[in-house]
């Protein structure tokens, strides 16, 4: 199991959930995504990407200052 680091602060919807997808080519089953974000929409919009992607959200948690960061496994 791997656990890679996506930074996807910066970046507007719907770039870090496409950033995630291009990510999730190189991932393997029981590899963790952590993402970093700070677009104002990133937490519904992971949640629906997990959804989609039939991948499981372990958690999403604020940061502070409009960032957020989350685990996604595959």
């Amino acid at each position: 199991m791997e656990v890679l680091l996506l930074d996807a602060r910066g970046l507007k919807c719907p770039q870090p959930t496409i950033q995630m997808t291009i990510k999730a080519l190189k991932m393997k089953k029981g590899d963790i995504l952590e993402v970093i974000a700070d677009c104002p929409t990133f937490e519904n919009d992971v949640k629906n990407w997990c959804r989609r992607n039939n991948k499981t959200l372990l958690w999403i948690r604020d940061e502070g200052n409009g960032v957020k960061r989350c685990q996604v496994q595959f």
